[in-house]
């Protein structure tokens, strides 16, 4: 047994990760919360007893795991969430790895207060376009025990890391993983739809830091400046909800290019008190309105 302790490790690998230029955004934003992540997630120690855990001494054997972790973090830029194989969203973990995205989205805190003021009810269906891993929709389903959930995903690989979630939190077969590109294998109708599809440009991609390299490019990268698939979504959601559906959709930095494309559109975006942008709403009557609109 070593004389290093959980948290003197955390301290020591806080200061490393601060003079390593790493960047920061898949589920922390500084050095020290990026070294609790890794030693916490690697180690499954619970963040609920962490009053217990800083003082545990670690094992010779956790410590070469460890370093080897480190290690490559800090020389392949490896996000943190694929190196643990686990991520939290919305209070909630979730297995995490290459096939999909890491959970990251503000959409968490909308699920928190369950979507108030934004709808009027709890909803009966619910669909999680482009869902990756499934966090959205799962999380969806853990606030509201009584709805249903269809996660859709073209991605094969992310479909079944989505179902290996659903099974993790024993939500078959309310919550269901369909294989589909957008909605060309969906029927609805829902109340509500909830999307956080690709929306970065082929420049922007070029321009990303090197840990997003590791995610597939698939759930990043999207035609059109970015907007191919966020406009094709607009033009088709209303078809999909029910007369009183909400549709949320996540563009992030895109924003400011959709909203010039869609001048016309009172596109309603949400602010955060936690972060996050490029988050907007449209209930199915302002979907119809401009359902025929066609950007220039």
């Amino acid at each position: 047994m070593s004389t290093v302790t959980v948290q003197s490790y955390i301290d020591k690998l806080a200061d490393r990760f601060g003079q390593s230029d790493l960047y920061y955004g898949h589920g922390t934003d500084n050095p020290f919360d990026e070294a609790v992540y890794l030693v916490y997630g690697a180690l499954s120690l619970s963040f609920d007893a962490e009053a217990n855990s800083p003082g545990r001494l670690l094992a010779d054997s956790e410590l070469c795991w460890l370093d080897e972790l480190v290690k490559a973090r800090v020389e392949q830029r490896i996000p943190v969430g694929y190196l643990v194989g686990k991520a939290w969203f919305s209070g909630h973990q979730f297995l995490c790895d290459s096939r999909a995205l890491i959970p990251r989205s503000p959409i968490a805190e909308l699920i928190d207060r369950k979507f108030r003021p934004l709808l009027k009810r709890a909803p009966a269906r619910v669909l999680d376009l482009c869902a990756g891993g499934g966090c959205i929709g799962i999380s969806c389903a853990l606030r509201f025990p009584g709805c249903e959930v269809e996660l859709a995903e073209l991605c094969a690989d992310a479909c079944e890391l989505a179902m290996a979630n659903v099974a993790l939190h024993k939500l078959s077969p309310r919550v269901s993983v369909l294989r589909s590109d957008l909605f060309s294998a969906l029927t609805g109708p829902y109340d509500l739809i909830i999307s956080n599809p690709p929306y970065v440009s082929r420049q922007e991609i070029a321009a990303l830091p090197e840990e997003y390299c590791h995610e597939p490019v698939l759930g990043l990268l999207s035609e059109d400046d970015g907007l191919a698939l966020a406009l094709k979504i607009l033009h088709e959601a209303a078809d999909f909800l029910c007369a009183d559906g909400v549709l949320i959709m996540e563009v992030g930095y895109s924003r400011q290019q959709l909203s010039t494309r869609l001048k016309a559109v009172p596109l309603e975006w949400l602010e955060f008190a936690h972060g996050g942008e490029g988050v907007l709403a449209l209930t199915r009557n302002q979907l119809r309105q401009y359902q025929g609109l066609r950007s220039p």
